[in-house]
């Protein structure tokens, strides 16, 4: 927007959707829920287009949907991801930016429940989601051999999860990373970028879903920040870094949001393991020579929760917590 003397007036960014799809987006519904409730932890709405098209694959032949997104401009911005990348580069402490990460995660997610619905986690929908789950796993095991030496292990995170007490469904970011994250100068972390994961149809990315898959997906770019300095340094870790990293995130969330994720340490392990696979399946796919980060992260993951015996089951005896949650 231009002043009548030519100045910028709450200058905006437009996103024009390339791939249209019937419904609404939720990157609008999402990113708009927030900014509405007066959060100042996503860009500013400040406009959608919904536009009717011609669609011969559906009953009607028409399709209804979001086109485009009119949204806060922030100059000055840098991702979270070089943000961290940097960081890890010098070796320097990320704690408080990770732990304040985490604070503006379980902040969202407050907001977000508190905006739209939330449902039950039923006997029906935690079998959907680990059918999805043991599918993924299989898929991998056939396109990535190394996977299949931890079957038994993650075969038994996944079932600890499968009996554990699960949280409401809600809907959350779906895609989340450090790159779909801001360090706005003078305002701190700013999370955007709310499509959910691009390959999944929109229907999927618009229903409810577990927390902790956005806390995984977090978890998981902390490890993508190490992994990508150990491989442009041969020789060098920033292992540690990450992990201090990881902790103080999930500190953070646990703070924020009174939610002891180490109570439920299964099932978040079952979600991190989860998209561990997934990044397997893609690198093996796309980037083989990245190949070994998630591979790493698997053996981290399905070792710990074997060895440690981390109990989340209702009725069992000993204790909930055996160990670090970032080790």
């Amino acid at each position: 927007m231009v002043s009548a003397d030519g100045h910028a007036v709450n200058p905006m960014i437009v996103k024009v959707f390339r791939a249209l799809h019937h419904g609404e987006n939720p990157d609008v519904v999402l990113q708009s829920a927030i900014a509405g409730a007066g959060s100042r932890l996503v860009p500013q709405t400040m406009g959608s287009v919904l536009a009717e098209w011609s669609d011969s694959g559906r009953e009607e032949g028409r399709a209804v949907g979001h086109v485009a997104f009119a949204q806060e401009f922030l100059p000055g911005v840098t991702d979270a991801w070089r943000v961290a990348l940097r960081a890890a580069e010098a070796d320097a402490d990320f704690q408080a930016e990770a732990r304040a990460l985490g604070e503006a995660t379980a902040d969202v997610h407050a907001t977000l429940a508190a905006a739209l619905p939330t449902v039950e986690a039923t006997p029906d929908v935690i079998e959907g989601i680990m059918v999805s789950f043991r599918r993924r796993h299989a898929t991998a095991e056939r396109e990535v051999p190394e996977i299949a030496a931890f079957h038994d292990a993650i075969a038994s995170v996944y079932d600890a999860a499968e009996k554990g007490e699960w949280p409401k469904l809600q809907r959350i970011h779906g895609d989340y990373h450090l790159g779909q994250v801001l360090s706005v100068p003078n305002r701190g972390w700013v999370l955007l970028d709310f499509e959910g994961e691009p390959l999944r149809p929109m229907h999927e990315r618009s229903l409810p879903d577990v927390t902790l898959r956005d806390v995984a997906g977090m978890l998981r770019s902390f490890d993508y920040v190490a992994g990508s300095y150990a491989l442009a340094h041969p020789g060098k870790s920033a292992a540690a870094w990450a992990s201090a990293a990881r902790r103080a995130f999930v500190d953070g969330y646990i703070a924020r949001s009174g939610t002891d994720l180490r109570a439920n340490r299964a099932l978040l392990d079952a979600f991190e393991i989860d998209k561990a696979v997934y990044e397997a399946i893609y690198e093996v796919r796309n980037r083989p020579g990245w190949l070994s980060i998630p591979l790493q992260a698997v053996a981290r993951l399905a070792t710990r929760s074997s060895t440690l015996g981390a109990v989340t089951t209702p009725g069992a005896t000993g204790p909930r917590e055996a160990g670090p949650i970032t080790s």
